[in-house]
C-alpha cells in the first residue's frame, strides 16, 4: 500500500507542476500581448489608427491634408483602416503564442480561432460612392443666407360705412367729429 500512495502523490505532483508551467506559459501569453498594438496608415497618409490588442481604437490621426476631403470619405477611411488594424489581431496573436505556449498547445489554437472569427479579414478595399453634395456649405458672416420670406397675405379690403358716403378716403370716420 505504501508504493500506491507515493505514486499517487508523485502523480499529483507531476499534474500541479504541468498545471503551473501552463499557468505561467498561458500568463507569459496575455502579458506578451497586453503591450501589443496594430497602427494602420491609409495611402495618403492622411488618416492613421492604432488599435490595441483586443481591438479597442486607442490612437486616431487625421493630418491637415484630410481638411480637403469631404466628411464622408474620411469616416469611412478611418472605419476602413480600423477593420484593417482588428484583421491583423490574430496574427500577432498567433506569434506571441508561438513564442510562448507553443504550436501544439489546443488551447491556445482555439484563443486564436476565436479571434480570427472576432476579427475577420475585411472586404477588399472599394472605392465608396458619396454622392455629390448639393452645394458646399461656408459657415463664414459672407456666406449667410437671408431667412426665407413669411407668407404674404393680400391686404383685407377696404371697410365701407353704411350709407355709402364716397366722398370718405376710407379712413375709418370723419377726421373731425
Amino acid at each position: 500500500m505504501p508504493d500506491s500512495i507515493d505514486a499517487s502523490d508523485a502523480l499529483i505532483d507531476n499534474w500541479t507542476k504541468r498545471l503551473e508551467e501552463n499557468a505561467a506559459r498561458y500568463q507569459a501569453l496575455a502579458d506578451r500581448m497586453q503591450g501589443q498594438s496594430v497602427t494602420e496608415r491609409s495611402k495618403d497618409g492622411s488618416v492613421q489608427v492604432t488599435v490595441d490588442s483586443r481591438g479597442l481604437l486607442k490612437n486616431l490621426v487625421i493630418a491637415e491634408s484630410a481638411a480637403g476631403k469631404r466628411m464622408a470619405e474620411v469616416s469611412a477611411q478611418v472605419m476602413q483602416l480600423v477593420q484593417r488594424a482588428q484583421a491583423r489581431i490574430p496574427e500577432l496573436l498567433q506569434q506571441a503564442m508561438t513564442e510562448t505556449t507553443g504550436t501544439g498547445d489546443q488551447a491556445a489554437a482555439e484563443i486564436v480561432r476565436e479571434a480570427q472569427s472576432t476579427f475577420p479579414q475585411p472586404p477588399p478595399e472599394a472605392e465608396p460612392a458619396f454622392p455629390e453634395p448639393d452645394r458646399v456649405r461656408r459657415f463664414l458672416p459672407e456666406d449667410t443666407e437671408p431667412p426665407p420670406a413669411a407668407p404674404r397675405t393680400p391686404p383685407p379690403p377696404p371697410r365701407r360705412r353704411p350709407g355709402g358716403d364716397e366722398d370718405d378716403d376710407d379712413f375709418g370716420g370723419p377726421i373731425l367729429s
